[in-house]
Protein backbone atom coordinates (compact mmCIF):
# COMPACT_ATOMS: atom_id res chain seq x y z
CA UNK A 1 0.00 0.00 0.00
CA UNK A 2 1.50 3.37 -1.02
CA UNK A 3 1.25 6.45 1.18
CA UNK A 4 -1.68 7.93 -0.79
CA UNK A 5 -3.68 4.72 -0.38
CA UNK A 6 -2.77 4.62 3.31
CA UNK A 7 -3.87 8.20 3.93
CA UNK A 8 -7.21 7.39 2.26
CA UNK A 9 -7.58 4.13 4.16
CA UNK A 10 -6.96 5.96 7.43
CA UNK A 11 -9.77 8.37 6.60
CA UNK A 12 -7.45 11.35 6.40
CA UNK A 13 -8.16 12.55 2.85
CA UNK A 14 -11.05 14.99 2.40
CA UNK A 15 -10.82 17.17 -0.74
CA UNK A 16 -8.32 17.32 -3.62
CA UNK A 17 -7.84 19.74 -6.49
CA UNK A 18 -7.06 16.91 -8.94
CA UNK A 19 -7.03 13.40 -7.52
CA UNK A 20 -5.00 11.87 -10.36
CA UNK A 21 -2.35 14.59 -10.19
CA UNK A 22 -2.23 14.50 -6.39
CA UNK A 23 -1.77 10.73 -6.42
CA UNK A 24 1.01 11.03 -9.00
CA UNK A 25 2.83 13.57 -6.82
CA UNK A 26 2.43 11.66 -3.57
CA UNK A 27 3.41 8.29 -5.04
CA UNK A 28 6.18 9.72 -7.24
CA UNK A 29 9.69 10.97 -6.52
CA UNK A 30 10.41 13.05 -3.39
CA UNK A 31 8.80 16.48 -3.54
CA UNK A 32 8.31 19.42 -1.20
CA UNK A 33 4.89 20.18 0.26
CA UNK A 34 3.78 22.55 2.98
CA UNK A 35 1.35 22.84 5.85
CA UNK A 36 0.72 26.16 7.59
CA UNK A 37 0.42 26.75 11.33
CA UNK A 38 -0.79 30.13 12.60
CA UNK A 39 0.76 30.76 16.05
CA UNK A 40 -2.36 31.94 17.87
CA UNK A 41 -1.28 30.27 21.14
CA UNK A 42 1.98 29.21 22.78
CA UNK A 43 1.34 25.51 22.14
CA UNK A 44 0.07 23.21 19.44
CA UNK A 45 -3.19 21.49 20.37
CA UNK A 46 -4.96 18.27 19.44
CA UNK A 47 -6.47 19.90 16.35
CA UNK A 48 -2.95 20.50 14.99
CA UNK A 49 -1.99 16.89 15.64
CA UNK A 50 -3.78 15.62 12.52
CA UNK A 51 -1.67 18.02 10.44
CA UNK A 52 1.51 16.79 12.06
CA UNK A 53 0.56 13.14 11.56
CA UNK A 54 -0.12 13.70 7.85
CA UNK A 55 3.22 15.48 7.62
CA UNK A 56 4.91 12.52 9.32
CA UNK A 57 3.26 9.99 6.96
CA UNK A 58 4.46 12.01 3.98
CA UNK A 59 7.98 12.33 5.37
CA UNK A 60 8.15 8.59 5.98
CA UNK A 61 7.31 8.14 2.30
CA UNK A 62 10.35 10.23 1.36
CA UNK A 63 8.78 13.64 0.80
CA UNK A 64 10.12 16.88 2.33
CA UNK A 65 7.69 18.80 4.55
CA UNK A 66 7.79 22.57 4.88
CA UNK A 67 6.32 23.57 8.24
CA UNK A 68 5.21 27.14 7.61
CA UNK A 69 4.69 29.26 10.71
CA UNK A 70 2.42 32.26 10.26
CA UNK A 71 4.51 35.05 11.73
CA UNK A 72 2.94 37.33 9.10
CA UNK A 73 -0.56 35.91 8.62
CA UNK A 74 -0.83 35.56 12.41
CA UNK A 75 -0.78 39.35 12.64
CA UNK A 76 -4.10 39.33 10.76
CA UNK A 77 -5.79 36.10 11.87
CA UNK A 78 -7.70 33.54 9.86
CA UNK A 79 -11.47 34.30 9.83
CA UNK A 80 -12.29 30.67 8.89
CA UNK A 81 -14.69 29.11 11.37
CA UNK A 82 -14.84 32.26 13.50
CA UNK A 83 -17.95 34.30 14.23
CA UNK A 84 -15.92 37.32 15.36
CA UNK A 85 -12.54 38.79 14.52
CA UNK A 86 -9.66 37.05 16.24
CA UNK A 87 -7.78 38.84 18.99
CA UNK A 88 -4.88 40.77 17.49
CA UNK A 89 -1.49 39.53 18.68
CA UNK A 90 1.75 41.48 18.99
CA UNK A 91 4.84 40.54 17.00
CA UNK A 92 6.57 39.61 20.26
CA UNK A 93 3.78 37.23 21.28
CA UNK A 94 3.76 35.62 17.84
CA UNK A 95 7.55 35.17 17.89
CA UNK A 96 7.29 33.46 21.29
CA UNK A 97 4.49 31.20 20.10
CA UNK A 98 6.50 30.17 17.03
CA UNK A 99 9.47 29.22 19.19
CA UNK A 100 7.15 26.94 21.19
CA UNK A 101 5.74 25.39 17.99
CA UNK A 102 9.24 24.71 16.66
CA UNK A 103 10.23 22.85 19.81
CA UNK A 104 7.07 20.71 19.91
CA UNK A 105 7.13 19.85 16.22
CA UNK A 106 10.73 18.74 16.46
CA UNK A 107 9.58 15.75 18.52
CA UNK A 108 7.36 14.51 15.73
CA UNK A 109 9.10 15.56 12.50
CA UNK A 110 12.76 14.98 11.58
CA UNK A 111 14.25 18.34 10.59
CA UNK A 112 17.84 17.08 10.37
CA UNK A 113 19.91 17.04 7.17
CA UNK A 114 17.29 18.82 5.05
CA UNK A 115 14.62 16.17 5.66
CA UNK A 116 12.18 18.95 6.53
CA UNK A 117 12.14 22.75 6.44
CA UNK A 118 10.87 25.32 8.92
CA UNK A 119 9.81 28.65 7.40
CA UNK A 120 8.16 31.80 8.73
CA UNK A 121 5.98 33.84 6.37
CA UNK A 122 6.87 37.02 8.26
CA UNK A 123 10.16 36.82 6.36
CA UNK A 124 8.41 37.79 3.13
CA UNK A 125 5.00 39.18 4.10
CA UNK A 126 6.16 41.85 6.52
CA UNK A 127 8.41 43.55 3.97
CA UNK A 128 5.95 43.69 1.07
CA UNK A 129 5.37 46.97 -0.72
CA UNK A 130 1.60 47.39 -0.60
CA UNK A 131 1.19 49.04 -4.02
CA UNK A 132 3.43 46.50 -5.75
CA UNK A 133 1.64 43.66 -3.97
CA UNK A 134 -1.76 44.89 -5.15
CA UNK A 135 -0.49 45.19 -8.74
CA UNK A 136 1.34 41.84 -8.82
CA UNK A 137 -0.92 39.68 -6.65
CA UNK A 138 -4.19 41.44 -5.83
CA UNK A 139 -5.05 41.74 -9.52
CA UNK A 140 -5.53 37.96 -9.69
CA UNK A 141 -8.32 37.87 -7.07
CA UNK A 142 -12.03 38.40 -7.60
CA UNK A 143 -13.78 39.93 -4.58
CA UNK A 144 -17.05 38.30 -5.65
CA UNK A 145 -15.46 34.85 -5.60
CA UNK A 146 -13.73 35.54 -2.30
CA UNK A 147 -16.99 36.56 -0.62
CA UNK A 148 -18.65 33.40 -1.93
CA UNK A 149 -16.03 31.29 -0.13
CA UNK A 150 -17.31 29.45 2.93
CA UNK A 151 -14.66 30.98 5.21
CA UNK A 152 -16.05 34.49 4.48
CA UNK A 153 -19.70 33.75 3.76
CA UNK A 154 -20.59 32.90 7.35
CA UNK A 155 -18.99 36.13 8.57
CA UNK A 156 -20.79 38.55 6.29
CA UNK A 157 -23.87 38.85 8.49
CA UNK A 158 -21.80 39.59 11.61
CA UNK A 159 -19.37 41.86 9.79
CA UNK A 160 -16.15 41.11 7.96
CA UNK A 161 -13.36 43.69 8.10
CA UNK A 162 -11.19 44.59 5.10
CA UNK A 163 -8.30 43.67 7.41
CA UNK A 164 -9.47 40.02 7.52
CA UNK A 165 -10.38 39.96 3.83
CA UNK A 166 -6.65 40.13 3.11
CA UNK A 167 -6.00 36.81 4.85
CA UNK A 168 -6.84 34.64 1.84
CA UNK A 169 -4.59 36.71 -0.41
CA UNK A 170 -1.72 36.49 2.08
CA UNK A 171 -2.05 32.71 2.46
CA UNK A 172 -2.29 32.29 -1.30
CA UNK A 173 0.87 34.35 -1.72
CA UNK A 174 2.62 32.00 0.73
CA UNK A 175 2.08 29.15 -1.73
CA UNK A 176 3.37 31.26 -4.61
CA UNK A 177 6.47 32.24 -2.64
CA UNK A 178 7.19 28.67 -1.52
CA UNK A 179 6.72 27.37 -5.07
CA UNK A 180 9.15 29.96 -6.40
CA UNK A 181 11.68 29.53 -3.58
CA UNK A 182 11.57 25.81 -2.80
CA UNK A 183 9.75 24.34 -5.83
CA UNK A 184 6.94 23.42 -3.41
CA UNK A 185 4.35 21.48 -5.38
CA UNK A 186 1.55 20.92 -2.91
CA UNK A 187 -0.28 22.43 0.04
CA UNK A 188 -1.94 20.27 2.68
CA UNK A 189 -4.27 21.48 5.39
CA UNK A 190 -7.46 20.96 7.34
CA UNK A 191 -10.71 20.81 5.41
CA UNK A 192 -11.76 24.20 6.78
CA UNK A 193 -8.87 25.71 4.77
CA UNK A 194 -10.16 24.57 1.37
CA UNK A 195 -11.12 28.05 0.10
CA UNK A 196 -7.78 29.55 1.12
CA UNK A 197 -5.89 26.65 -0.46
CA UNK A 198 -7.75 26.95 -3.75
CA UNK A 199 -6.68 30.59 -3.78
CA UNK A 200 -3.02 29.53 -3.65
CA UNK A 201 -3.43 26.98 -6.43
CA UNK A 202 -5.15 29.53 -8.65
CA UNK A 203 -2.58 32.25 -7.90
CA UNK A 204 0.28 29.96 -8.96
CA UNK A 205 -1.53 29.20 -12.20
CA UNK A 206 -2.39 32.81 -13.01
CA UNK A 207 0.82 34.49 -11.90
CA UNK A 208 3.42 31.89 -13.02
CA UNK A 209 1.46 29.39 -15.13
CA UNK A 210 2.63 26.81 -12.61
CA UNK A 211 0.56 23.72 -11.86
CA UNK A 212 0.42 22.94 -8.15
CA UNK A 213 -2.02 20.92 -6.07
CA UNK A 214 -3.87 21.05 -2.78
CA UNK A 215 -5.29 18.35 -0.55
CA UNK A 216 -7.28 18.78 2.63
CA UNK A 217 -7.53 16.23 5.38
CA UNK A 218 -10.44 15.34 7.59
CA UNK A 219 -11.04 17.50 10.65
CA UNK A 220 -10.87 15.70 13.97
CA UNK A 221 -14.52 15.53 14.98
CA UNK A 222 -16.41 13.37 17.43
CA UNK A 223 -19.12 11.00 16.23
CA UNK A 224 -21.55 13.82 17.14
CA UNK A 225 -19.81 16.23 14.77
CA UNK A 226 -18.13 18.36 17.45
CA UNK A 227 -14.46 19.33 17.35
CA UNK A 228 -12.37 16.88 19.33
CA UNK A 229 -9.82 18.08 21.85
CA UNK A 230 -12.08 20.15 24.08
CA UNK A 231 -12.62 19.41 27.77
CA UNK A 232 -14.22 21.17 30.72
CA UNK A 233 -10.80 22.69 31.40
CA UNK A 234 -10.40 23.89 27.80
CA UNK A 235 -8.27 22.69 24.90
CA UNK A 236 -6.08 19.58 25.05
CA UNK A 237 -2.58 20.95 24.44
CA UNK A 238 0.60 19.20 23.34
CA UNK A 239 2.62 21.26 25.85
CA UNK A 240 3.05 19.16 29.03
CA UNK A 241 2.89 22.31 31.16
CA UNK A 242 -0.57 23.15 29.78
CA UNK A 243 -1.97 19.59 29.61
CA UNK A 244 0.00 17.09 31.68
CA UNK A 245 0.98 13.76 30.04
CA UNK A 246 -1.42 12.06 32.47
CA UNK A 247 -4.37 14.30 31.55
CA UNK A 248 -3.42 13.93 27.88
CA UNK A 249 -3.40 10.13 28.22
CA UNK A 250 -6.68 10.16 30.11
CA UNK A 251 -8.37 12.25 27.43
CA UNK A 252 -7.75 9.52 24.85
CA UNK A 253 -8.38 6.69 27.32
CA UNK A 254 -11.86 8.07 27.98
CA UNK A 255 -13.07 8.99 24.51
CA UNK A 256 -16.41 7.68 23.31
CA UNK A 257 -16.51 4.12 21.97
CA UNK A 258 -17.71 5.43 18.59
CA UNK A 259 -14.52 7.49 18.15
CA UNK A 260 -11.86 4.92 19.10
CA UNK A 261 -11.21 3.29 15.72
CA UNK A 262 -11.30 6.59 13.85
CA UNK A 263 -8.70 8.10 16.21
CA UNK A 264 -6.57 4.95 16.02
CA UNK A 265 -6.49 5.30 12.23
CA UNK A 266 -5.94 9.05 12.09
CA UNK A 267 -3.61 9.64 15.04
CA UNK A 268 -1.32 6.60 15.29
CA UNK A 269 0.99 4.52 13.14
CA UNK A 270 -0.62 1.27 14.31
CA UNK A 271 -0.86 -0.93 11.17
CA UNK A 272 -4.26 -0.93 9.49
CA UNK A 273 -4.38 -4.74 9.58
CA UNK A 274 -4.22 -4.60 13.36
CA UNK A 275 -6.82 -1.85 13.55
CA UNK A 276 -9.21 -3.95 11.45
CA UNK A 277 -9.09 -6.59 14.18
CA UNK A 278 -9.92 -3.92 16.77
CA UNK A 279 -12.98 -2.95 14.71
CA UNK A 280 -14.58 -6.29 15.55
CA UNK A 281 -14.72 -5.40 19.26
CA UNK A 282 -17.46 -3.56 21.11
CA UNK A 283 -18.45 -2.61 24.64
CA UNK A 284 -15.96 -3.52 27.36
CA UNK A 285 -13.80 -5.26 24.76
CA UNK A 286 -12.81 -1.79 23.55
CA UNK A 287 -11.13 -0.85 26.86
CA UNK A 288 -7.75 -2.41 25.93
CA UNK A 289 -8.03 -0.69 22.54
CA UNK A 290 -8.57 2.67 24.27
CA UNK A 291 -5.50 1.98 26.41
CA UNK A 292 -3.50 1.22 23.30
CA UNK A 293 -4.75 4.38 21.61
CA UNK A 294 -3.91 6.56 24.61
CA UNK A 295 -0.46 5.00 24.95
CA UNK A 296 0.39 5.37 21.26
CA UNK A 297 -0.62 9.04 21.04
CA UNK A 298 1.01 9.97 24.36
CA UNK A 299 4.22 8.24 23.26
CA UNK A 300 4.29 10.25 20.04
CA UNK A 301 3.74 13.57 21.81
CA UNK A 302 5.53 13.13 25.13
CA UNK A 303 7.82 10.13 24.63
CA UNK A 304 7.53 6.50 25.71
CA UNK A 305 8.70 7.10 29.29
CA UNK A 306 5.97 9.65 29.99
CA UNK A 307 3.42 7.41 28.30
CA UNK A 308 4.40 4.51 30.55
CA UNK A 309 4.09 6.73 33.64
CA UNK A 310 0.67 7.98 32.52
CA UNK A 311 -0.52 4.45 31.80
CA UNK A 312 0.69 3.22 35.19
CA UNK A 313 -1.08 6.12 36.91
CA UNK A 314 -4.28 5.50 34.96
CA UNK A 315 -4.27 1.81 35.87
CA UNK A 316 -3.83 2.80 39.50
CA UNK A 317 -6.92 4.95 39.22
CA UNK A 318 -9.10 2.16 37.89
CA UNK A 319 -7.69 -0.32 40.38
CA UNK A 320 -7.93 1.83 43.50
CA UNK A 321 -5.50 4.37 44.97
CA UNK A 322 -2.51 2.37 43.74
CA UNK A 323 0.89 4.02 43.33
CA UNK A 324 0.58 7.61 44.53
CA UNK A 325 3.94 8.51 42.98
CA UNK A 326 2.37 8.18 39.53
CA UNK A 327 -0.69 10.36 40.28
CA UNK A 328 -0.87 13.87 38.83
CA UNK A 329 -0.83 16.44 41.61
CA UNK A 330 -2.38 19.77 42.46
CA UNK A 331 -0.83 22.17 44.96
CA UNK A 332 -2.48 23.92 47.89
CA UNK A 333 -0.87 26.03 50.61
CA UNK A 334 -0.88 26.22 54.40
CA UNK A 335 -2.90 29.43 54.05
CA UNK A 336 -5.81 27.37 52.70
CA UNK A 337 -6.34 25.77 56.12
CA UNK A 338 -8.42 27.24 58.92
CA UNK A 339 -8.66 25.70 62.39
CA UNK A 340 -6.57 22.74 61.24
CA UNK A 341 -8.71 21.75 58.24
CA UNK A 342 -9.91 22.71 54.76
CA UNK A 343 -13.45 22.01 53.62
CA UNK A 344 -13.71 19.31 50.96
CA UNK A 345 -15.69 21.72 48.76
CA UNK A 346 -12.88 24.29 48.95
CA UNK A 347 -10.33 21.58 48.23
CA UNK A 348 -12.17 20.51 45.07
CA UNK A 349 -12.16 24.10 43.82
CA UNK A 350 -8.46 24.58 44.71
CA UNK A 351 -7.62 21.40 42.81
CA UNK A 352 -9.70 22.58 39.81
CA UNK A 353 -11.88 19.48 40.07
CA UNK A 354 -14.89 21.77 40.44
CA UNK A 355 -15.32 25.24 38.96
CA UNK A 356 -17.18 26.63 41.98
CA UNK A 357 -18.02 25.80 45.56
CA UNK A 358 -21.66 25.15 44.67
CA UNK A 359 -20.61 22.71 41.94
CA UNK A 360 -18.28 21.03 44.43
CA UNK A 361 -21.10 20.57 46.95
CA UNK A 362 -23.33 19.08 44.26
CA UNK A 363 -20.63 16.55 43.34
CA UNK A 364 -20.18 15.61 46.99
CA UNK A 365 -23.93 15.27 47.59
CA UNK A 366 -24.23 13.02 44.50
CA UNK A 367 -21.60 10.67 45.93
CA UNK A 368 -19.14 11.41 43.14
CA UNK A 369 -16.19 12.30 45.39
CA UNK A 370 -13.82 10.07 47.35
CA UNK A 371 -10.93 11.08 49.60
CA UNK A 372 -8.19 8.50 50.13
CA UNK A 373 -10.54 5.92 48.62
CA UNK A 374 -13.42 6.76 51.01
CA UNK A 375 -16.62 8.13 49.48
CA UNK A 376 -17.75 11.40 51.08
CA UNK A 377 -21.38 12.59 50.84
CA UNK A 378 -21.37 15.34 53.50
CA UNK A 379 -21.30 18.65 51.62
CA UNK A 380 -19.66 20.35 54.60
CA UNK A 381 -17.08 17.65 55.32
CA UNK A 382 -13.67 18.94 56.42
CA UNK A 383 -10.34 17.46 55.35
CA UNK A 384 -8.03 17.67 58.39
CA UNK A 385 -4.48 18.97 58.00
CA UNK A 386 -3.34 15.72 59.59
CA UNK A 387 -4.63 13.79 56.55
CA UNK A 388 -1.67 15.28 54.66
CA UNK A 389 0.92 13.85 57.06
CA UNK A 390 1.71 11.08 54.55
CA UNK A 391 2.60 13.79 52.01
CA UNK A 392 -0.64 13.98 50.05
CA UNK A 393 -4.39 13.39 49.98
CA UNK A 394 -5.83 11.39 47.08
CA UNK A 395 -9.07 12.84 45.66
CA UNK A 396 -11.22 11.04 43.12
CA UNK A 397 -14.19 12.34 41.13
CA UNK A 398 -16.25 9.66 39.45
CA UNK A 399 -14.29 7.04 37.55
CA UNK A 400 -12.12 9.29 35.44
CA UNK A 401 -10.61 12.06 37.61
CA UNK A 402 -8.00 11.06 40.18
CA UNK A 403 -5.53 13.57 41.61
CA UNK A 404 -3.44 14.02 44.72
CA UNK A 405 -3.36 17.24 46.71
CA UNK A 406 0.01 18.25 48.11
CA UNK A 407 0.96 21.20 50.33
CA UNK A 408 3.64 23.51 48.95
Amino acid sequence: MNVFEELKARGLVAQLTDEKKVEELITGKPMKFYIGFDPTADSLHVGHFVSVMVMAHMQRAGHIPIALFGGGTGLIGDPSGKTDMRKMLTKETIAHNISCFRKQMGRLIDFSDGKAIMANNADWLCDLNYIEFLRDVGVHFSVNRMLAAECYKQRLERGLSFFELNYMIMQSYDFLHLARTYDCKMQLGGDDQWSNMIGGVELNRRADQREVCAMTFTLLLTSEGKKMGKTEKGAVWLDPDKTSPYDFYQYWRNIDDADVIKCMKMLTFVPLEEIREFEKREGSELNPVKERLAFEITSLVHGQEEAEKAQSAARSVFGGVGNADEMPEREISEADFADGAISLADLLVKMQIAKSKSEAKTLIKQGSVSVDDEKITDMFAPVPRASFDKGYVAVKKGKKVFLKAVIR
